[in-house]
Formats: C-alpha cells, sequence, structure tokens
C-alpha cells in the first residue's frame, strides 16, 4: 500500500510539530515525527488498524499519541491521510 498526506494533513502536522517543538523543544518534536513515520510504516502493513470513526465514508481514525488522532481513509492499494487532529481542540471540528 502506498500513503498520501492531504494538504490538510500536511498543514495539521507542521503545526502540531511546530507548537511541541516551541514548547517542550526540537527533541520531543523528533521524537513526534518519528512516531508518525513508524504508524505510517506499520499502517502500510495493517491498513485497517484503527477503528471506523465515520461508517458511511468508511472513515478511519487511531489515536497515535494522548493528543493526537489520525484519521485515515483506504482507497483500492491508497491510504490517504486526511488530517493529524489535536483531541484538545472542538469535537465538531473532527472529519465526518
Amino acid at each position: 500500500m502506498i500513503v498520501f498526506l492531504t494538504k490538510r494533513a500536511e498543514k495539521n502536522f507542521q503545526t502540531i510539530n511546530n507548537y511541541i517543538s516551541k514548547e517542550w523543544g526540537l527533541k520531543v518534536a523528533e521524537a513526534f515525527e518519528q512516531k508518525i513515520i513508524d504508524f505510517l510504516e506499520l499502517l502500510k502493513e495493517f491498513p485497517k488498524l484503527g477503528s471506523i470513526e465515520v461508517p458511511d465514508k468508511l472513515i478511519f481514525g487511531f489515536q497515535l499519541t494522548k493528543h493526537t488522532k489520525v484519521f485515515y481513509r483506504i482507497k483500492k492499494n491508497r491510504i490517504i491521510i486526511l488530517s493529524f487532529f489535536d483531541v484538545r481542540q472542538d469535537p465538531k471540528k473532527k472529519p465526518k
């Protein structure tokens, strides 16, 4: 399987990573980035790793860290990362 990130997911990642870097330092931000890389590699092998969050659109979610959830969709041989969601924000902003 091939993993693609939407522009929204890329922007979410940058925002979260910049915040982590500013608040807790570069080392913690690098660890967060590595956790995402490891997760994406695992997701290639086990695409249905997450739970179905939006059944009618087959959107999966996976709690990556205490504060970050990943939303993705599977289409044919592609895994499309829709967003990285900071769970401390308004839940109405989650993918629908």
